[in-house]
């Protein structure tokens, strides 16, 4: 098949086109990078679609703002480039009948995950307060009674619920695609990527993600600052893994004019204390150290429900936490 991936220069992009390629697909690659056999261009620039989606069969939309950033002045820039990108692209793919979609989501339109109150059932905490933060007291309450619910794994049919300007911008896309599927009866796949780790990821900043920041401190001979208590719950999936899931996603039966989503996760959570202890141990130290900062406005525990990825994708995680951890500790950083 004949695949653009835009953002292909990227951390997520680069392991897609080598995993297509390795599948034997025919890929170009579309990146503001420069980088080898790619074409040099924004997805914001119709000019530039229109060369590059000449005999395309598929699209693999990589190219993003990512990260949590720097607040309300990204927002401008996370709206034009995911969201205005996104809706030149598919305008772009509905003019030369290119007809199959992977869009890269994430696990952060969901915000808080889903617990269970011993009262009343499935529940969506809101927003943590901050002077619940401030006095050390993590754990979200329910909604209805103030308890402490358990948390559980969180499927792709609970309610969104975007708590920052990337998240919001993730789930636009969604709906954008889902409306460019259903008016030209293409086929949109939206994988929900969670906490995605490995080789290339970008360096500590304010748009990478939390394994990138550990592992930028364990380099420059710093401790990994936990923030909260450390027992924070994610599932973290290797980029490998990820490029894969796109590949099978690419080939997959589900059905056009309408939007699919997946979850694109390990099915095996652990906490972020966890993750910075098998990083540091894995690098040789420093050992990692819980602050009790916060952020307002982070989730506490978010993690996947994986059985939709592997009925319709054939999806399963195949690099374990610790085999992943471990490489991850060494590998090169983008």
């Amino acid at each position: 098949m004949r695949t653009l991936v835009t953002g292909a220069a990227g951390f997520v992009g680069s392991h897609v086109v080598e995993a297509l390629e390795a599948a034997g697909h025919e890929v170009s690659g579309l990146d503001r990078r420069p980088g080898a056999g790619l074409v040099l261009g924004d997805v914001r620039d119709a000019e530039t679609l229109a060369r590059s989606l000449r005999g395309v069969d598929a699209v693999v939309h990589q190219a993003a703002k990512v990260g949590i950033g720097l607040g309300v002045a990204d927002m401008p820039e996370y709206a034009s480039v995911n969201v205005h990108g996104t809706a030149v692209l598919l305008a772009a793919m509905a003019e030369h009948g290119v007809s199959r979609l992977v869009l890269a989501s994430s696990m952060v339109v969901y915000g808080e995950g889903v617990y269970d109150c011993p009262r009343h059932g499935r529940v969506r905490p809101g927003p943590r307060a901050q002077p619940d933060l401030a006095r050390g007291a993590f754990e979200p309450r329910c909604p209805y009674c103030g308890s402490e619910p358990s948390p559980l794994a969180t499927d792709e049919d609970a309610p969104p619920e975007p708590r920052n300007a990337y998240a919001a911008t993730k789930l636009a896309q969604e709906h954008l695609a889902a409306s460019w599927a259903r008016e030209t009866g293409g086929t949109a796949i939206a994988l929900r990527y969670h906490n995605v780790y490995g080789p290339r990821m970008p360096r500590d900043t304010p748009y990478s993600g939390v394994a990138a920041i550990f592992r930028s401190a364990l380099e420059s001979g710093r401790a990994p600052r936990v923030f909260e208590d450390g027992r924070q719950r994610r599932d973290f999936v290797h980029v490998r893994d990820v490029a894969r899931a796109n590949v099978l996603a690419l080939g997959s039966g589900v059905p056009p004019a309408a939007l699919t989503t997946c979850n694109v996760a390990s099915g095996e959570p652990h906490t972020i204390g966890e993750m910075a202890a098998a990083l540091a141990a894995a690098h040789g130290g420093p050992e990692p150290v819980t602050t009790g900062e916060y952020r307002l406005g982070d989730v506490r525990h978010i993690v996947a429900a994986a059985g939709r990825a592997a009925r319709e994708l054939g999806f399963r995680a195949e690099i374990g936490f610790a085999e992943g951890m471990r490489e991850f500790a060494v590998a090169p950083l983008g």
